[in-house]
């Protein structure tokens, strides 16, 4: 029992000092490289929990008695050391997993986001195995020690025979206590996150890096609400064409840039394999807002007012600040949609600002 509450412990620690140094995880991408499966490996200083740890008597004396000098090794024998002592701390970094679902719950409380209530398909449900009392009765893997240990020392009470002096209690069948579990249905909800982003050559490394750390927390935060989630990526310059995770984070073009191509192709997408009264849908874009002429932006804001905006959960526009690039395309939603709570604009300076953009993105609960 006592090495179960030292792991929850350090588990709770650990959360703790993600919390705290949540802004340096999510801007720097210290999580994204270590990702395996549901977890995710963080390096943090090293942590110790105090504990007592009790040694042989020898020379009936105690702790920090007896002869010897401050510096002496053991035994009053000079240590080994050498060169002076520094004046810093020294650092000891270990890896500690920690699971998606927490990192979602540091999320939405750093943010404070609001529970998705998802659309469509609610009268699909899934069954999931929930853990509703105790038993005498069940699997040995659902045994209850603690509760187990109780029946025992109860029974021993009661016939008389414990032994303060001998506080042994050994459970015998008729204590065992098991979990009992309850199979309950669920809704049942699906999503797909359709990710674009303009690669013209405005759009450099850092740019395209801001976009990973965004879209990595994004996903984190929906797969909270949705355990089907897909993830779909096109890039664009001139034309658009639909690529994997890693093509759409280290793909470069130099040719100009006609949104409407990424709009065009997630429409398509959307009517061929999502339909929007079964899917949610959240479609995502990423660029610096330079457009290729005002005929294409007008292209775009009809494509959004037409079909876009009637059909998904919310459209998300996010504009990448880049010293090539204009900002105009944001000025134009903004001009266009004003506050319809649709569309969700967030305006990315740098890698400082990254919090609060996935806030705006995120903060509707839609």
């Amino acid at each position: 029992m006592a090495i179960r509450e030292d792991q929850s412990r350090f588990k709770s620690i650990i959360k703790g000092k993600v919390r705290d140094d949540f802004k340096r995880y999510v801007t720097n991408g210290e999580l994204i490289g270590r990702r395996e499966d549901e977890f995710v490996k963080i390096p943090i200083p090293r942590i110790d929990i105090p504990t007592f740890r009790y040694g042989p008597k020898q020379n009936e004396q105690g702790v920090g008695q007896g002869d010897g000098d401050k510096g002496d090794g053991q035994g009053g024998k000079p240590g080994p050391g050498k060169g002076e002592a520094g004046d810093q701390a020294g650092e000891h970094m270990i890896e500690v997993e920690i699971s998606m679902e927490e990192l979602a719950e540091i999320l939405g409380e750093k943010l404070e986001l609001p529970k998705i209530q998802p659309k469509g398909a609610k009268n699909i449900f899934t069954e999931k195995n929930k853990y509703t009392g105790i038993a005498p009765v069940g699997p040995e893997g659902l045994r209850k020690f603690k509760q187990t240990y109780k029946k025992a020392l109860a029974r021993y009470i009661s016939s008389g025979t414990y032994n303060p002096q001998d506080p042994a209690i050994i459970p015998i069948r008729r204590d065992f206590q098991y979990r009992t579990v309850k199979k309950t249905q669920m809704p049942y909800t699906k999503a797909v996150v359709i990710y674009m982003m303009d690669v013209s050559g405005s759009m450099g490394d850092e740019q395209k890096e801001i976009v990973r750390l965004e879209s990595f927390w994004i996903n984190t935060w929906l797969k909270k609400h949705y355990k089907g989630l897909e993830t779909r990526f096109i890039i664009h310059d001139a034309s658009a064409k639909e690529v994997d995770e890693d093509t759409f984070f280290k793909t470069s073009e130099s040719g100009g840039t006609l949104i409407s191509s990424a709009y065009k192709l997630c429409q398509q997408m959307i009517q061929s394999e999502y339909s929007s009264s079964e899917w949610n849908i959240y479609p995502f874009h990423f660029s610096d807002g330079d457009n290729w002429s005002g005929e294409d932006t007008r292209l775009c804001l009809t494509l959004l007012r037409e079909f876009f905006l009637p059909h998904v959960n919310v459209f998300s526009y996010g504009q990448v600040e880049s010293k090539y690039g204009s900002g105009q395309f944001l000025k134009d939603l903004q001009k266009e949609f004003g506050t319809d709570e649709r569309l969700t604009l967030s305006q990315i300076e740098g890698r400082d600002k990254i919090l609060s953009s996935i806030k705006d993105f995120l903060g509707k609960g839609k």
